[in-house]
């Protein structure tokens, strides 16, 4: 199965990567590199992590932003096919003042990556702790991928 086939059956109704909020874009290509902007979950998901969100809930947040991250590349290169390696993933995770998962909750975003890209995902990472998030979200990952010329 391609990593496209993979993309799709695990985003079943979803038209697509969400708009930006803002006055700036999705993704940004130079030469052969792809900055994304960051993303965070499609569902309406408040709370911090260690006090309203617990560390399992926290992974399957972070996959859900990674599927985003994964639909902006699409959209931005056509199929995923084109990835030459997704290069850095850093997640901001917004949590109480004593949680200690930040590094967990991320695993479930990089694991993800490997699934549907195989070695092609793995990738470097850095992960932060915030006091807060825009919108109250719990997770927002932003990356740099190299694209094939």
């Amino acid at each position: 199965m391609s990593a496209d086939e993979k993309l799709d059956s695990l985003t079943k109704g979803y038209e697509g990567a969400s708009t930006p909020a803002a006055n700036y874009q999705n993704a940004t290509r130079w030469g052969n590199l792809m900055f994304l902007s960051g993303k965070s979950s499609r569902r309406a998901v408040e709370g911090k992590l260690g006090s309203d969100i617990d560390l399992s809930e926290g992974r399957r947040i972070a996959r859900e932003v990674a599927l985003e991250l994964l639909l902006v590349l699409r959209e931005e290169l056509g199929s995923l096919s084109c990835i030459g390696q997704f290069i850095e993933l850093q997640g901001f995770i917004n949590a109480s003042e004593d949680f200690k998962g930040h590094a967990q909750v991320l695993d479930g975003a990089s694991d993800l990556l490997v699934e549907i890209l195989g070695p092609v995902g793995v990738h470097s990472r850095s992960v932060f702790g915030a006091v807060s998030l825009r919108g109250g979200q719990p997770v927002i990952l932003r990356a740099v991928v190299g694209i094939n010329s």
